[in-house]
């Protein structure tokens, strides 16, 4: 009797008051925006495209004779972390810009220069010499954030002008974006063509994220929007801002990620870590010991949890330092010790080669995100940019298409797309099937 007296007693109060996780929403996020909507910016830029032209160009034995200069704009987002004028945003806005123009809350506009940038993590640092204090967004911890949290996104899409969005985060350490660093937020917040660059704020006014990129079949908002952890931000800052650019730790190994079946299949009791599949010769990893099919398990008594913790933790390590790695190796724990050293320019990532050989930059698409745009049989490899005047932008190739094939292979990630044309020469061509929006398009693309 008394549990049932219980059981309607708590019926009411969920009816009236409604569940104990419903008082956490507020009821308005004005207080925010009128609090931190002046430290968001807009972003516009121009940068000149050369175009080869002919004099005859209904003749393709005529030589190239002159090159035309083209304008073209973008607008993005940003935000204001120092009152001196030092704004955060997406590389991407402002990469190869020749002008950058800010626009603040007042309508006031000024001329930017590029302090710092980092197309890894798809960040830049640039500053307006402004003629008074201008208003900060203070940085929060976006390690303290919770899949479920409320945020909202402040940024100019479609060039509209400050707007603002909300919605929660959806997940978190999600690898969709530009770099091999990448540790995602996912969002539910409307996050539109224009935002990348602005900020992602939590309740308390304090920004966590960059909005960065959404994965959308029709171009426009579909619910599923990314942005860079602040945290990932704050630790290039110094460097940015005193440098200009990120110096990285290297390792030199290659790592896949340790599913069910392989932590069985190497004896692992529980999946973490990352599986080694490669060691670069003479690397800090081979000089260390490291073999192909060691799983890194611990990084200076962190317990590597995923294969994508690994090389964000290298590449912040100071060049020089000595680390132990923890390795299970057949059945056994080993400790290693491995001096990180400076990584080079020289060394080439998939996404380089196929940028290198075709003018696309790419990432790879996991098959949980690809099956939401209806690729249902594994991974798929996502254009995330098209370089100016590359094969690859002759063939009116587009940001957002999801390639399949390469030359009637299918491809699942960047790795072996980079695989199948690293071999190709100039004179060559690529087949490539890709979706987009809806349909299914294929693109043949002559190397030259």
């Amino acid at each position: 009797m008394k549990k049932r007296l219980f059981l309607a007693v708590i019926t009411i109060l969920l009816f009236v008051y409604g569940p104990a996780s419903a008082s956490a929403v507020p009821e308005t996020f004005s207080g925010i925006v009128k609090l931190r909507a002046k430290s968001v910016v807009n972003i516009s830029t121009t940068r000149i495209i050369k175009e080869k032209t002919k004099p005859f160009p209904f003749s393709p034995d005529t030589p190239d004779r002159e090159k035309k200069k083209l304008r073209r704009q973008s607008l993005g987002s940003g935000f204001i972390i120092d009152e001196k004028g030092y704004i955060l945003t997406s590389n991407h806005v402002i990469d190869r810009a020749e002008d950058i123009s800010v626009r603040l809350w007042d309508e006031t506009e000024y001329k930017a220069t590029v302090v710092g940038r980092d197309p890894n993590t798809d960040i830049a640092l640039i500053k307006v010499e402004a003629d008074r204090p201008l208003p900060v967004a203070p940085l929060g911890d976006s390690d303290a954030l919770e899949v479920g949290d409320w945020v909202l996104a402040m940024g100019n899409p479609f060039g509209l002008g400050l707007t603002v969005t909300a919605g929660i985060v959806s997940a978190k350490a999600r690898g969709l974006g530009p770099g091999p660093y990448d540790d995602l937020i996912q969002t539910d917040a409307a996050i539109n063509p224009g935002n990348s660059g602005g900020p992602l704020f939590n309740l308390n006014g304090e920004v966590v994220g960059i909005s960065t990129s959404i994965f959308s079949t029709s171009g426009g908002n579909m619910g599923i929007g990314f942005a860079i952890p602040i945290n990932l931000a704050k630790d290039i800052l110094f460097s940015l801002k005193e440098k200009g650019f990120v110096e990285r730790g290297w390792l030199g190994v290659t790592v896949q990620k340790v599913t069910p079946e392989i932590a069985e299949s190497f004896g692992l009791r529980d999946r973490h870590g990352a599986l080694v599949t490669d060691v670069t010769k003479d690397s800090p990893a081979d000089r260390a010991g490291i073999q192909r099919g060691d799983i890194i398990v611990g990084y200076n008594s962190k317990k590597i949890e995923d294969m994508h913790e690994l090389p964000r933790l290298v590449a912040s390590t100071p060049v020089g330092t000595g680390v132990n790695l923890k390795i299970f190796r057949e059945g056994k724990e080993l400790d290693l010790n491995v001096i990180i050293e400076k990584l080079g320019k020289g060394i080439e990532t998939p996404e380089l080669i196929i940028e290198k050989i075709l003018g696309l930059q790419t990432k790879t698409m996991p098959p949980a995100i690809a099956e939401q745009f209806g690729v249902r049989d594994g991974g798929a490899v996502l254009v995330l940019g098209v370089t100016d005047n590359s094969p690859a932008e002759r063939q009116n190739i587009k940001k957002g298409d999801v390639i399949l094939e390469v030359n009637r292979k299918r491809v699942t990630s960047a790795e072996e797309m980079a695989s199948e044309i690293k071999g190709l020469n100039k004179g060559d061509s690529v087949l490539l099937l890709m979706k987009r929006n809806r349909g299914y398009i294929y693109v043949s693309i002559r190397l030259g």
